[in-house]
């Protein structure tokens, strides 16, 4: 039986652009951005990368189908260089591919980066998001929005727990008030402004019952991120990062194909979660993981991941939101560095950013947004719909 990749691998160095709408970038020069702070922060020699992977959506309005041009902006020696997508949890995919060749041996030190400039596109949210899930999805939600979809996840967990509408508007506009609050303290983020509860509840409606400030919007930037060998790691820096646990899981259809799924939660996430915490060897979540970034592209799906994690007991998020739980001050603070809602969602880059903030938090060098002796963190990357989904959980930690 596999044992899996704990301590196998060390995060040696990381970087990550500002998000937002970066104009006067284009993709080559946030990859660089982002490589530069990356090498900086390692004292790793480019020459001495073993192999990379760069993790995008988009192509047509990206850097195209190729992995070339990362090959070709960071000017890296004829190594191998992969580009992988797997929706939004691209950044994660890309990391994974690292983490599992300095873990087999192919190569001693390897990059991940992720990047995408959605800005650029003119929309406030995705481009044509069905286009990409393959002609079987058109033609069986041929309708279907990202809003849309996460909009009935909500009504049905209202219906499923017994929340009334207003209850539960009030729960997941706590998290956004709470997401808002800690990226205004970071410097990188793309949304820096403090909400309340009334402004959240009395935004535009974009999908019932999500309004403008239960979705988060779309950015441009990168992230990236150097692993090896603790060895190597121990003798580059003093606070290299251990991988304890990457897992991911694809649906396998029966959300949609079997009437097992209740349609308020992700099963994606359970089943990625589940692995995840035996990989690190993880018993109870609740008491062990520090901290948490998590797919919050909208209100519900944070909600929801509080439970698909472990978390939260089933139906009970609601509880421990209104209790602080999740506050940065809290037991387990969840989005420190604001989260898809407020440090933004360029796709490629969205899962490198949360292992960053995890990385960061770990060592210590937080600044304001600081978490006290973190001893675990935990990233959740979502990609698709909640009945058709992949979701990676990387768990990170000293």
């Amino acid at each position: 039986m596999a044992d899996g990749i704990k301590d196998k691998v060390a995060i040696v160095g990381m970087g990550c652009t500002n998000f937002g709408e970066r104009w006067d970038k284009n993709p080559e020069d946030l990859m660089l951005e982002a490589f530069k702070e990356a090498l900086q922060d390692s004292g790793v020699d480019p020459k001495d990368i073993g192999a990379a992977w760069l993790g995008t959506c988009f192509d047509e309005i990206g850097v195209g189908k190729s992995a070339i041009p990362l090959s070709a902006t960071l000017k890296l020696p004829f190594i191998p260089v992969s580009r992988v997508e797997n929706f939004c949890a691209s950044g994660t995919e890309a990391f994974r591919g690292a983490v599992y060749a300095v873990a087999s041996g192919a190569c001693k030190i390897a990059l991940a980066l992720g990047v995408e400039k959605l800005k650029d596109i003119g929309y406030g949210g995705l481009p044509d998001f069905g286009a990409a899930m393959g002609t079987q999805a058109r033609l069986i939600s041929a309708n279907m929005t990202a809003p849309g979809g996460f909009a009935m996840m909500a009504t049905r967990y209202f219906a499923k727990y017994g929340l009334t509408p207003e209850q539960g508007k009030i729960a997941m506009a706590k998290i956004s008030v709470k997401s808002h609050k800690n990226g205004a303290k970071n410097p990188k983020a793309h949304l820096r402004r403090e909400v309340t509860v009334e402004q959240v509840l009395n935004a535009p409606v974009i999908a019932w019952p999500l309004g403008l400030f239960d979705c988060c919007g779309v950015s441009d930037g990168s992230a990236c991120a150097l692993v090896t060998t603790p060895e190597i790691a121990k003798s580059l820096r003093k606070d290299p990062v251990l991988v304890k646990a990457l897992q991911i899981a694809g649906t396998s259809g029966e959300e949609l194909a079997t009437q097992s799924w209740d349609g308020a939660h992700v099963e994606t996430t359970v089943q990625a979660s589940r692995r995840a915490y035996a990989e690190a060897g993880i018993k109870n979540p609740r008491e062990e993981i520090s901290m948490m970034e998590v797919h919050d592209c909208f209100s519900i799906t944070e909600l929801a991941t509080y439970e698909d994690l472990g978390i939260s007991e089933r139906g009970k998020a609601p509880n421990d939101i209104n209790d602080g739980f999740y506050e940065l001050t809290g037991k387990i603070p969840c989005q420190p560095d604001g989260g898809l809602k407020c440090f933004g969602h360029p796709i490629g880059a969205s899962g490198l950013r949360m292992i960053y903030e995890m990385y960061k938090q770990l060592q210590g060098k937080a600044g304001e947004r600081q978490i006290k002796n973190p001893r675990y963190g935990l990233t959740h990357n979502l990609g698709g719909f909640p009945a058709s989904s992949v979701c990676s959980v990387a768990i990170v930690g000293l």
